[in-house]
């Protein structure tokens, strides 16, 4: 599987922005399609948004459309979130994973994922 390490978590203030990215090692990237997920602290991890292996086609929770946009660069194997207009319900640990599959999908669960990171800390403060 490929390995994964996310970076670029931090403290915002609400209504700010920040980047995370996401590394990826070990095997060749173009073919994992990626996902982001989340989790805040006493709630289960809840998918944010996916990025097919070719970076045409995204989706996301409605709860961050229009504010978080999912991108990716296979010659440099990294994705990214970009999250704009940040509200403090955005806290959480973000993770990045990673599945062999050209297929597209609008959601996708923790089940759908072989390869995970160990997550990035995002707190945004009010």
């Amino acid at each position: 599987q490929v390995q994964l390490v996310e970076s670029g978590g931090g403290l915002v203030q609400a209504g700010g922005s920040l980047r995370l990215s996401c590394a990826a090692s070990g095997r060749t990237f173009s073919p994992y399609g990626m996902g982001w997920f989340r989790q805040a602290p006493g709630k289960e991890r809840e998918f944010v948004g996916y990025i097919d292996w070719s970076g045409a086609r995204t989706s996301y929770t409605d709860s961050v459309k229009g504010r978080f946009t999912i991108s990716r660069d296979n010659a440099k194997n990294t994705m990214y979130l970009q999250m704009n207009s940040l509200k403090p319900e955005d806290t959480a640990v973000y993770y990045c994973a990673g599945r062999r599959s050209s297929s597209f999908s609008y959601y996708l669960t923790e089940a759908d994922f072989a390869s995970w990171g160990q997550g990035t800390q995002v707190t945004v403060s009010s």
